[in-house]
């Protein structure tokens, strides 16, 4: 369990101090070119969820982030799989990063918007936590494909 909230944490740090720096030194300049066009350090304020969609729905965005957590929290005790264990932290420290701007920055309390600045090709501009919350979801895939359970039988 402890597993879960360490991972949780570490994410939610990094996330954190990235967005700080991206206000810091991306807001009030141009795109800025790492690996040509493949990679660019680009700031916005997205005011929706992924792709920037549904903006006028980030109260319920951040009401479900609000339960995922609330489930995490709740089950985490029962995960027996180190796999898992993963997956819910990266989910954890991702859910917690994305709602930290929701609920702290403009416009307001659980509509606040969301600091993104990682730029690739042909997808839509994001952040550390989104980065957790995509490795998670494919960390998921992996282990139940491998038919690998969350929680291991007693024996």
């Amino acid at each position: 369990m402890r597993r879960i909230f360490a991972i949780g944490w570490a994410v939610w740090l990094f996330d954190f101090v990235t967005k700080l720096w991206a206000i810091e030194v991306l807001a009030s300049r141009e795109p800025v070119k790492v690996l040509g066009s493949f990679l660019q350090l680009t700031f916005i304020k997205n005011p929706g969820a992924a792709f920037s969609l549904g903006s006028g729905f980030t109260i319920v965005f951040s009401l479900f982030a609000l339960a995922v957590a609330v489930f995490i929290t709740y089950f985490s005790t029962r995960v027996t799989s180190k796999g898992w264990m993963v997956v819910m932290g990266l989910v954890l420290g991702g859910v917690f990063g994305n709602l930290t701007d929701r609920i702290f920055r403009e416009p307001g309390f659980l509509r606040g918007h969301v600091i993104d600045w990682i730029q690739l090709p042909m997808w839509p501009v994001f952040n550390i936590a989104d980065t957790a919350i995509v490795i998670a979801a494919s960390l998921a895939v992996y282990l139940s494909v491998r038919d690998i359970s969350p929680i291991g039988k007693v024996r």
